[in-house]
């Protein structure tokens, strides 16, 4: 499968798309879900609208901040 890289320059690029590209499936997914939790909880409930949007983007921001890790480290693995 790997035959035809046999160039050791590669190796950065490869890790770097492997660092970024898994590092953003977990938060991708968890997004995904906690936007679905709160627009059915609004649903529900609409009254607490505001205190479910104001946890729910908390709580994105925290999900995000775990991609934000995955591009720095991809960013160490291709240039340092």
């Amino acid at each position: 499968m790997f035959d035809g890289i046999t160039d050791a320059s590669a190796v950065p690029y490869i890790g770097a798309a492997l660092a970024i590209g898994l590092g953003a499936i977990g938060p991708g997914l968890g997004l995904g879900l906690a936007v679905k939790g709160a627009m059915d909880a609004i649903g529900r409930n609409p009254e607490a609208a505001g205190e479910i949007r104001s946890t729910m983007i908390i709580g994105a921001a925290l999900a995000e901040a775990v991609a934000i890790y995955a591009f720095v480290i991809a960013i160490i693995i291709l240039f340092v």
